[in-house]
């Protein structure tokens, strides 16, 4: 299972969804996207948005902390 998150520093969704995965021991990839301008770009062209977090799990795309969404990803 790939589970890729794109973060900032001062997104309190971010943490939330790292601290979801974290005690829920999934294995995830965060890139900062603050910091990062090509994960910047990437996170833009598979969600089409620019707001974080943007979480993907095997390449669904989830914009936002939407933790039934995360639940029903991790599942597949």
């Amino acid at each position: 299972m790939a589970v890729t998150i794109y973060t900032t520093p001062t997104c309190g969704y971010c943490n939330m969804a790292k601290d979801y995965f974290r005690k829920n021991n999934v294995q995830f990839t965060e890139y900062n996207v603050a910091q990062d301008r090509a994960k910047a770009e990437e996170m833009v062209r598979k969600s089409g948005q620019m707001g974080v977090p943007v979480i993907d799990v095997n390449n669904e795309i989830i914009v936002g902390f939407n933790k039934p969404a995360v639940e029903q990803a991790l599942k597949k």
